[in-house]
């Protein structure tokens, strides 16, 4: 039982040992921290996290690694990156698709007065010339613009 007691009593040591003091310290309106104290002194010491918590998970996911830092920063910026490029993807193919509503409603608009021409005009050769370009008008429009 005493040995139980001894290993406890060396356990709950061995954390406080590893916690260390941090200090924050605010110069010029930045906030860091550190190990050491401020050299201007105004540095404020913070209390050690309790028991049971490792330092590492005191420093989020990242765990205080520089390289896992520079890596996950690498990944942030790639994915701007990427969707910076999708959302000019889109709106090239926004800007393309209205230029294309745009060209099928001039059409359009080109046959609706091809059609009144032709109801304008009397037999004759007019009429004939107003009939086919009525009809060419139609055809550009189904191939253009098909729905």
């Amino acid at each position: 039982m005493t040995r139980l007691l001894l290993l406890l009593a060396s356990s709950l040591l061995s954390t406080a040992v590893h916690a260390q003091s941090v200090y924050k310290c605010v110069d010029a309106g930045k906030t860091s921290y550190s190990d050491r104290p401020c050299p201007a002194g105004s540095s404020k010491p913070l209390p050690p996290p309790p028991v049971g918590i490792s330092p590492a998970d005191t420093m989020g996911p990242q765990g205080g690694d520089a390289r896992t830092l520079l890596a996950l920063e690498k990944a942030r910026i790639a994915r701007e990156k990427a969707a910076g490029q999708e959302a000019k993807a889109e709106a090239r193919q926004a800007r393309v698709a209205h230029a294309r509503r745009q060209k099928c409603d001039k059409m359009r608009l080109r046959h609706k007065w091809a059609e009144e021409d032709l109801a304008r005009t009397v037999h004759g050769p007019k009429h004939e010339a107003a009939r086919l370009k009525a009809r060419r008008q139609l055809e550009a429009l189904a191939v253009e613009c098909p729905a």
